[in-house]
This record gives structure tokens, sequence and C-alpha cells, in this order.
């Protein structure tokens, strides 16, 4: 199964920005999504951004216009830029691969879940 790394969370003031970044290891016809997803406190697990290898994106409502992803190249990477961050950002961030991006948004992720990077946001 697909393993992956995420990294790049921390301390951050309100309005401020963040870059996480992700590695999956597993050659690159195993997947051809990427996906970002949060954990607030007291919530769910929630998809917030995901990149086809083609470069096709989707976001989440709440944080288009903010937020940023990029990656699922060669390396097997991806990035979400973060910017102008809100305390309801805040929470433990993860990536996961799956097959499209319309499997992704109905939970079809198929790698393991990594640790994850904690996101604080101080008001």
């Amino acid at each position: 199964q697909v393993q992956l790394v995420e990294s790049g969370g921390g301390l951050v003031q309100a309005g401020g920005s963040l870059r996480l970044s992700c590695v999956a290891s597993s050659d690159i016809f195993s997947f051809n999504v990427m996906g970002w997803y949060r954990r607030a406190p007291g919530k769910q697990r929630e998809l917030v951004a995901v990149i086809s290898r083609g470069g096709e994106t989707d976001y989440a409502d709440a944080v288009k216009g903010r937020f940023t992803i990029s990656g699922a190249d060669v390396n097997n990477t991806a990035y979400l830029q973060m910017t102008t961050l809100k305390s309801e950002d805040a929470g433990v961030y993860y990536c996961n691969v799956g097959l499209s991006i319309a499997t992704m948004k109905i939970g079809g992720y198929i790698g393991s879940w990594g640790q994850g990077t904690e996101v604080t946001v101080s008001s």
C-alpha cells in the first residue's frame, strides 16, 4: 500500500501562510491523484484539496481562493500552499492518493494514512 509522509505544519498567526508537503512512496503508476485532508478538533477528517497528475484541481468551498494544491508529479509529491489562514483551518493535515478526483471526493483513497502534520492558527 502507498505510504504517505506529511511535513510543513506549525504555528502561524491568523492571516498568515504555511506550505505543506507530502511524499508518497510508490511508483507513479499506482495512483493518479493526490489530495490533502484535514481533521479539525472534534470533527471528522475532510478532503480540502485534490490534484490529478494532469493538473486538474478541486477544492472544498471553505478553502477556495486561499489554498493552492500543486504537485502530483513524477516525484510523487504534493504541496498545499495555505494563505490567509483562519482559526477554523487549524487541525492535523494528511495527504492521501487515489485513482480519480471523483472517487477521492467520495472517500476513495487508496493509501495508508501517515502521521499528518499539525497546523495551529493563533488569533
